[in-house]
């Protein structure tokens, strides 16, 4: 019995992954783990505070404060993390998904990415534009 249920939830898990536009886990629907996008821009991430919430492609995207929010309203392609907050590598590489850690990121020509551990990020910083050109292609494709 137990193995019918993690072969269902398996199954749930991949295809909600997989349907997503935005990377927010599983249990969640938090963009970027709850992280302020707006602040990696600014070199300091910081989570976000449900008291500066919006709603986008889906996710809920918190803020650190009003000014950030209001940043993230005036355009929001120009500070969500590229490729939905999947992993920056894997799209690139792989053409697969894989979840972005706020943990791991760069911030690149005005853009966020994100990067699944710090071995994946080595990976990724390697060739940045060869990834991004490859990681572009790829997600256009989805």
């Amino acid at each position: 019995m137990s193995r019918l249920l993690l072969l269902i939830s398996l199954f749930f898990s991949s295809f909600a992954i997989a349907s997503d536009d935005i990377y927010t886990g599983f249990f969640s629907n938090k963009a970027v783990s709850g992280y302020d996008t707006v602040s990696f821009h600014d070199g300091n991430p910081v989570e976000g505070k449900s008291s500066f919430k919006t709603e986008y492609k889906g996710a809920d995207w918190l803020f650190s404060s009003q000014a950030n929010l209001d940043k993230f309203l005036a355009d929001p392609d120009k500070y969500a993390p590229q490729y939905g907050g999947y992993c920056a590598w894997a799209i690139a590489e792989k053409d697969d998904l894989a979840p972005g850690d706020p943990d791991h990121w760069k911030v690149v020509d005005g853009k966020l990415y994100l990067n699944y551990d710090n071995d994946i990020q080595n990976k990724w910083n390697a060739d940045i534009p060869g990834f991004i050109e490859l990681g572009d292609d790829n997600w256009a494709k989805r």
